[in-house]
């Protein structure tokens, strides 16, 4: 695997994710801030944050997946929950933690004002890396592709 996580025995060690993640000899995804959206654009479960975490995780595996990578090629993610409740953001860290479940990336958890879409709760964001076989079929179909194809 080309994601190692880092624990430390000098930090606290029950927050629920790694402190930090190491990748190697990989090429970095970037993904959007993946949004609990249907297939027509809609924000689902207006109102139900726990509905719309799972929403966005599932959309966000798809970004991953379309990009050639898992979610366990997820080096670090970004959660942001339209809240100020510390226990609305603990529930929706609790989805992201049961999504990656033993793949506990480093994670920043943060409350703000506002989302970019009416009624949005929760926006999450990945860097991942791209699997070797991944990369290479990507770099294979580059050198055999007519340009703009």
């Amino acid at each position: 695997m080309a994601v190692n996580l880092v624990r430390s025995a000098r930090l606290f060690a029950d927050t629920g994710y790694a402190y930090a993640a190491t990748a190697s000899a990989a090429d970095l995804i970037f993904t959007a801030g993946a949004c609990p959206l249907d297939e027509q654009g809609s924000v689902v479960a207006p109102g139900d944050l726990v509905a719309q975490t799972r929403q966005a995780l599932a959309n966000l595996r798809i970004a991953l997946e379309d990009s050639g990578a898992a979610i366990e090629d997820v080096v670090k993610t970004t959660v942001y929950v339209a809240s100020s409740d510390r226990g609305e953001l603990a529930a929706a860290f609790d989805e992201v933690a049961g999504f990656f479940g033993d793949h506990d990336v480093p994670s920043t958890l943060l409350g703000v004002a506002v989302l970019g879409y009416t009624n949005q709760l929760v926006e999450i964001e990945a860097i991942a890396v791209q699997p070797r076989p991944a990369r290479e079929a990507a770099a294979s179909h580059e050198r055999t592709s007519p340009a703009g194809e």
